[in-house]
């Protein structure tokens, strides 16, 4: 069955899908899509289903804010998010914005920041955007798309667990992301935030449009599929880099971030090669022999071998049988600014940037 219409609106039958796209779109972040997914259809089926809207069907009168969780995903496992921190959030920064906030948008579509803006969308009777400012997901609050369009972020504000609510106005998105990493490692490495309100003028040409329903097309090629990993590669217009075994595995928290690497040693055809993968939260380069074989801003991510489902960081194991997919970023993200922000030497790699594109196999 092909799925190829952009949606109009998300239900709670859409939910899976989405969470197989997003995982996917997470390049080893976002946070594992499960707690998101159960959430989100819990609350679709409470209140509805939630409008999707592009760009262009945005009115005067609408105010748009980006949504996410905000930490360390490995203890973004542990740590749920309470209800109460959406509506502290969105009442917050309506106060502070002095108008309605009519539409919600994922910071990142990737991982369980790609789907709980769903749940969350549902709950406060508000739309949701078609659209996200990352095409997959980065670490860093500055590696958003509105920063490489030059759209400056008004205000953010943060909550935790337990009830702070810090309203954040900043001189760049460099220091929105230490400020916001602070206070996040403070309420122990996980918060709720809402942040870059945009009206139709300042999202046109400054968000990545149509990933929701991109993600839920992944999703559906990957759910449909006797053989999905080729499934999704050939959606995402990608290619296969190895299939084989988790052999080590350095992953530590710290700062806020998963960081560390992770080494798949191939198996069958690809036996007797090695690649290892650069991470923090992301997978972010991959490397074969001494060689760069893919950087950011492209996409890399680890999926299961025989079920093509993402495996995020904070869920790798020894032993875990696994294919290294990867394809090409959005477009905005191979300009200069958006290198500036997402190429590997934003990242403190010393390395050229390589546009990755290729053939599946």
């Amino acid at each position: 069955m092909a799925h190829t219409d952009r949606l109009s609106a998300v239900s709670a039958p859409d939910v899976a899908a989405l969470a197989a796209g997003t995982a996917i779109f997470g390049t080893g972040g976002g946070g594992a899509v499960y707690t998101s997914q159960v959430l989100a259809e819990e609350a679709l089926l409470a209140h509805g289903p939630v409008p999707l809207v592009t760009v262009d069907d945005l009115g005067p009168d609408d105010l748009v804010i980006l949504m996410s969780g905000i930490g360390a995903p490995t203890v973004g496992i542990e740590m749920l998010s309470s209800r109460h921190q959406i509506d502290l959030l969105v009442r917050e920064a309506e106060a502070v914005a002095g108008r309605p906030i009519t539409t919600l948008m994922a910071a990142e579509i990737g991982g369980s920041n790609g789907v709980a803006p769903v749940g969350w969308a549902a709950r406060l009777g508000l739309k949701l955007l078609d659209a996200d400012a990352m095409g997959r997901a980065f670490p860093n609050a500055a590696m958003v798309s509105m920063n490489v369009a030059g759209v400056p972020c008004d205000f953010s504000v943060l909550s935790d667990v337990v009830g702070n609510v810090s309203v954040i106005k900043t001189v760049d998105l460099h220091w929105l992301e230490r400020h916001a990493r602070a206070l996040t490692v403070a309420s122990g490495s996980i918060c709720l935030g809402v942040h870059y309100p945009l009206t139709a003028d300042t999202a046109r040409g400054a968000v990545v449009e149509g990933t929701v329903s991109a993600a839920v097309r992944v999703g559906h090629a990957l759910l449909s599929s006797s053989d999905p990993v080729v499934a999704v590669a050939a959606e995402l217009g990608g290619s296969i880099l190895l299939t084989g075994k988790v052999v080590d595995l350095d992953r530590r928290t710290e700062g806020g971030f998963a960081r560390g690497s992770v080494t798949v040693a191939g198996t069958g055809t690809d036996a007797g090669r090695l690649q290892r993968l650069e991470l923090q939260n992301e997978n972010l380069v991959v490397l074969e022999d001494g060689e760069v074989l893919v950087s950011v801003p492209d996409n890399v991510t680890i999926i299961d071998a025989e079920t093509g489902h993402a495996i995020t960081t904070e869920m790798l194991r020894y032993g875990q049988r696994v294919s290294v997919l990867a394809w090409a970023c959005d477009p905005i993200w191979r300009t200069p600014r958006g290198l500036e922000l997402a190429g590997p030497r934003a990242f403190g790699y010393d390395l050229p940037y390589i546009p990755f594109g290729g053939p599946t196999r």
